[in-house]
């Protein structure tokens, strides 16, 4: 068995895309999933999967269950314990002095993107708020309330050409702290 995180996009946000995570819970585990937890509304599943797939074909999996059962399209971007624990060890900007860790975001990609694209998004006006693009990882930190910032998942999406979610500091260290909470179990 493996372990994944399931993040998906723009559910229960504004009251656009409702999903109540007792009901995604169940459908998530009626397919076959197992040990299904999620993590406040957002849409933050863990479960643990037999078997070796990859997770192209878990985000697959996933967004057509959410398209067939609650007939919204949803971004769906699945990681693993290994890729949370190298984003805590190496997000630049814990390096800064007094960091206020509220500006720091995650934004993870469904696929790597190409460097004409990486170019693209760095070259994008959303100042003052900052960026380190690291494969499928976009370490962020607004300046300004991110609510109010130009550099969102649209701007994302639309310069780097691929599925992208993002989550606070504090939501990603927090589904971290799942992954061991439940290697510990």
């Amino acid at each position: 068995m493996k372990s994944y995180v399931a993040l998906l996009r723009g559910i229960n946000v504004s009251g656009q895309k409702l999903i109540k995570m007792e009901t995604l819970r169940k459908v998530v585990e009626d397919f076959g999933f197992q040990n299904v937890k999620t993590y406040i509304q957002s849409g933050n599943i863990l479960f643990d999967v037999s078997g070796n797939p990859t997770p192209e074909l878990l985000e697959s999996q996933i967004h057509e269950l959410i398209k067939t059962h609650f007939g919204f399209d949803v971004s769906v971007v699945v990681t693993d314990k290994e890729m949370l624990q190298w984003v805590s060890k190496n997000n630049p900007y814990l390096k800064e002095k007094e960091i206020d860790l509220k500006k720091l975001y995650i934004t993870f990609l469904g696929t790597e993107p190409v460097k004409e694209n990486i170019e693209a998004l760095q070259n994008a006006s959303f100042e003052p708020d900052e960026i380190v693009i690291n494969k499928r990882i976009i370490f962020m930190k607004y300046n300004n309330p991110a609510g109010n910032s130009k550099l969102n998942n649209k701007l994302i999406e639309n310069k780097l050409k691929v599925t992208a979610t993002a989550r606070n500091w504090n939501t990603t260290l927090k589904l971290l702290a799942m992954f061991q909470e439940r290697a510990a179990s």
